[in-house]
């Protein structure tokens, strides 16, 4: 089974973060995409689902206030 790359087509790089802002690879892991095994690329798609679920939770408006009961 191929895993497919996160390439959104978006190639626009993130001076603050070093994130691509389509896929949020780092340059790094865009470069070694093609050349990583199927271990490695579960491990880079595990980082970028980390990445946008903190991004969604910074463009949520959740930028560290405490949502608490409080």
């Amino acid at each position: 089974m191929t895993i497919q790359s996160p390439c959104t087509s978006v190639c626009r790089m993130n001076p603050a973060t070093g994130y691509c802002e389509g896929c949020f690879r780092t340059i790094p892991e865009i470069t070694d995409w093609g050349r990583a095994d199927d271990d490695r690329k579960r491990a880079i798609l595990a980082e970028v689902a980390s990445r946008r679920a903190a991004a969604d939770l910074f463009e949520g408006g959740l930028r560290g206030e405490c949502v608490g009961n409080g």
